[in-house]
């Protein structure tokens, strides 16, 4: 490459989904690898780790600019790994880079840990004793993120983990965290809480939507549970913390659950919920972008609670792929239900896409509806 920018300018979003305001390199991504420039330098094979690099900058910016060799990356959404890949073979850098849990192994020995700071506290928590327990006593902690999405609480958080945390000055509306000095301490993940109301244990780690709480939009397809037609197969897509999937498991125990869902941290999550409510060998948890890995019509009901946000942007092409995800999947005549933000009035593109739609349920904020696979 003539130049960073000719390098970044080839970087793709690829397969994931693409809107005018959604980029596959920002400020952040620059930022970050200018601030670890010198300490890049002193690394040796093996000792970077990048963590929920978004589509490959962080990882391929660290080899193919500053001469970076086995670095091990975590991506908590499939997509990212999947775009990762798609650009390391387009620049010729396949196997530059190993792809790992979030875990020991992520950061055992690192001497420097590239971080897109993520939105939760929870998750930047995870992050952070994950690396203390595991890296070098010499390691240097970057966490990029943009100006408006940082809190003084970030700080905190990763005081808990490091001794020594300090900011760099904001650039281009982005500003790096240092953090140095691991204080190890274990991971305290995944959570658990205890609810009454479903009666339900339910496990997250940090990066999990809605963490240990059941949220509003859950419970409200929650009370309509009762109303779903006969399966014997149903699938929980975009499944989080499997709080839908185990509902169904422990309501049905002739059917057999499947819970899906790209986010690393929300399969590993939902397979601790199940296996804490005693139904982990019906339920099971696949990672996989829009069922992916589930053969057409082979299902007879779908329950979805989808995204509506991809990063901080308003999106609501996440949720049409899992729409025509479930179409896909769902036999001639299943069911699939489905709660969103009712400003999103997604029941005509329910009925485009699956087929006929009805409302069955609306509050001020969400509202449910049942679509017929035709």
């Amino acid at each position: 490459m003539s130049s960073p920018e000719e390098f970044f300018a080839r970087l793709g979003r690829a397969p994931d989904v693409e809107a005018p305001d959604l980029v596959a390199v920002d400020a952040t991504d620059r930022l970050l690898l200018d601030e670890a420039a010198a300490t890049l330098a002193l690394c040796g094979p093996g000792e970077v780790a990048v963590v929920d690099d978004g589509y490959g900058a962080l990882t391929l910016g660290a080899v193919a600019l500053h001469g970076a060799s086995d670095v091990r990356v975590s991506q908590d959404l499939l997509v990212g790994e999947l775009a990762l890949a798609r650009n390391a073979e387009q620049l010729g850098l396949p196997g530059s880079y190993r792809s790992l849990p979030l875990d020991a192994g992520l950061a055992a020995g690192a001497r420097l840990v590239l971080v897109q700071a993520p939105k939760g506290l929870e998750a930047l928590r995870e992050i952070a004793e994950v690396v203390a327990s595991s890296a070098a006593p010499d390691v240097t902690v970057l966490v990029g993120g943009r100006v408006k999405h940082m809190t003084h609480a970030m700080n905190d958080v990763l005081r808990e983990s490091f001794t020594d945390v300090s900011a760099t000055l904001a650039r281009q509306k982005s500003r790096v965290l240092v953090a140095r000095g691991p204080r190890p301490h274990g991971s305290s993940f995944p959570r658990r809480q205890v609810h009454t109301d479903p009666p339900m244990t339910v496990c997250a780690h940090g990066a999990a939507f809605a963490g240990t709480r059941i949220d509003i939009g859950t419970r409200v397809l929650l009370g309509s549970l009762d109303r779903m037609a006969a399966a014997g197969t149903a699938l929980d897509l975009g499944c989080g913390t499997g709080v839908l999937a185990v509902a169904l498991a422990q309501a049905r125990p002739d059917l057999r659950v499947v819970a899906a869902d790209q986010s690393a941290a929300a399969v590993a999550s939902a397979r601790a919920t199940a296996d804490a409510n005693g139904v982990g060998e019906r339920v099971e948890v696949v990672r996989d972008a829009a069922a992916a890995s589930l053969p057409d019509a082979s299902v007879d009901l779908v329950v979805c609670n989808p995204p509506f946000h991809v990063g901080a942007a308003v999106v609501t092409t996440a949720a049409d792929r899992l729409f025509v995800a479930a179409a896909r999947v769902l036999r001639p005549g299943g069911e699939l239900w489905t709660v969103y933000n009712s400003t999103l009035r997604y029941k005509p593109v329910l009925g485009r896409t699956v087929g006929p739609t009805s409302l069955v349920a609306r509050t001020p904020k969400f509202t449910v509806t049942v679509s017929h696979r035709r």
